[in-house]
């Protein structure tokens, strides 16, 4: 899971940081993605899962313009609203939980911010915990 979540990492923020970069401007894809690795501190055992040239939402249109990265943040999402039912009296089953979901996030729709609508259902904002969690990794250490 580390490797995975690594590597994965690693092209959502050169996906981003190239989205960012490009306003107009000639950017050699093989040095932006040396510099970008080096500045995040990518381990050079762990390659980009995806060259510069795949990530071809770049180049057509601003419909998925630097999008990568929402793949794991719908993951932390999940894993977070998960959490509320296994925390809950009756699991994946909890009427309660199940309707404040359906009330909260799912009825909603795009009508309210995602994250207002996340911290309606949970109550706070959403963290990473959960995905370290249900990825295996120890959990964060408090500030």
């Amino acid at each position: 899971q580390g490797f995975k979540t690594v590597e994965y990492l690693g092209s959502a923020i050169y996906d981003m940081k190239i989205h960012l970069a490009a306003k107009g401007q000639a950017i050699d894809p093989g040095q932006f993605e040396k510099d970008t690795m080096a500045e995040i501190g990518m381990p050079p055992e762990i390659v980009m899962r995806h060259r510069p040239t795949q990530f071809g939402h770049i180049f057509s249109g601003d419909g998925y313009s630097a999008g990568y990265y929402d793949y794991i943040w719908a993951d932390t999402l999940t894993a977070d609203a998960a959490e509320a039912f296994q925390e809950a009296p009756g699991g994946f089953y909890d009427k309660a939980v199940a309707k404040r979901l359906h009330d909260d996030i799912m009825s909603v729709g795009n009508t309210i911010p995602a994250d207002e609508a996340f911290r309606r259902f949970r109550g706070r904002d959403v963290t990473i915990d959960a995905l370290m969690r249900n990825r295996g990794f120890a959990a964060p250490a408090k500030a």
